[in-house]
């Protein structure tokens, strides 16, 4: 399964963009940010690849500062890879 992950630097406003996020029906969630994204702590917004164009857009519209980047997360065979999208 292919996640996306918006990284924020900020927590509260990855807490917003979830809650955004969910209120134009984007299924979503929050995580601790993975170390591989070599930005320290911070929260992440995990949802689906089929959410990315539809969360990219809303998530452009909250003009987050804190915003870092897209990642893309992808299990197989029950590795983890992750990569900037």
């Amino acid at each position: 399964m292919t996640e996306i992950l918006a990284v924020f630097r900020s927590r509260s406003q990855a807490v917003d963009c979830n809650a955004r996020l969910g209120k134009y029906g984007i299924k979503s969630t929050i995580i601790n940010t993975p170390k591989e994204a070599n930005i320290g702590c911070g929260l992440s917004v995990k949802f689906t690849e089929n959410f990315l164009n539809r969360a990219k857009t809303v998530i452009k519209g909250g003009n987050y500062s804190a915003f870092y980047g897209y990642y893309v997360m992808k299990n197989v065979y029950g590795r983890t890879f992750f990569g900037r999208v």
